[in-house]
């Protein structure tokens, strides 16, 4: 049975994840405490000797685990998420690990929520807004904070690692996850992301063809006034999402 390790298996999108794929898989937390019935090697993402153990014998890391969203202070935001996720490459490299999958976030690019079309499309004024050409994998990044930029950097490390040391990377920028499992905003309606839709995405990276060396795939749900492309994901990986915001679970 293949080895998972995920990071963070304790939040929301790791315990839906848990949920989706236990029994397929043969997983591995990397957690600060004990995930009940899982084994979990507990360490800081911060200390690189500290988790290196937790890589041993693995095929693929789904690294989830992050300080989320501005509401952190930077030097949480950098430990967790710039040193953590370098510690989580390294550690991933030195181990021999063939995939990794990084959790990035649609906050690479929702500064451009700031302008026109898409401040009038995210605040509900469709009719301002008018027709919207999505963001792709390839449009520039534009991150909203340090938490985006954060989410930048680990993107750039895994073109790093994927070109320096021939590690497949798949970075995935996640929409909002929500733990109502619906959208409760105006703006969630343009880029809410169901838990059965992220937790399908992230099974379609494992089980990708080992000639898939990096890529970048937005992961929302079926979203009648979504800006984020999902037509890259069904192409490269035959992924759908099949949840809506319109019809919400």
């Amino acid at each position: 049975m293949r080895r998972i390790l995920i990071t963070g298996l304790s939040g929301l999108i790791g315990s839906a994840l848990r949920k989706h794929v236990e029994g397929k898989y043969a997983l591995r937390a990397l957690n600060r405490r004990a995930v009940p019935g899982v084994e979990t090697h507990q360490a800081d993402l911060g200390d690189l000797a500290a988790i290196q153990p937790a890589f041993r014998d693995v095929d693929t890391v789904v690294h989830l685990a992050a300080a989320a969203g501005d509401k952190h202070a930077a030097d949480v935001l950098m430990r967790s998420n710039v040193v953590g996720a370098f510690n989580v490459f390294e550690a991933a490299r030195n181990a021999g690990v063939k995939r990794v999958i990084f959790a990035s976030s649609g906050a690479t690019v929702s500064g451009w929520e700031r302008d026109p079309p898409l401040s009038h499309l995210v605040a509900g004024r469709y009719a301002e807004a008018g027709k919207v050409t999505p963001l792709t994998h390839e449009s520039p990044l534009r991150p909203s904070g340090l938490y985006g930029a954060t989410k930048v950097w680990g993107e750039a490390l895994g073109r790093h690692y994927s070109d320096a040391h021939r590690m497949s990377v798949i970075c995935l920028r996640i929409g909002r996850v929500k733990a109502e499992d619906r959208p409760t905003t105006t703006r969630d309606v343009s880029v809410w992301c169901s838990q059965r839709d992220i937790v399908r995405m992230i099974e379609a990276c494992i089980e990708a063809p080992e000639s898939l060396r990096f890529d970048v795939f937005y992961v929302v749900s079926n979203l009648r006034h979504g800006y984020r492309d999902v037509e890259h994901a069904r192409t490269v990986l035959g992924w759908t999402p099949m949840d809506s915001a319109d019809t919400p679970r």
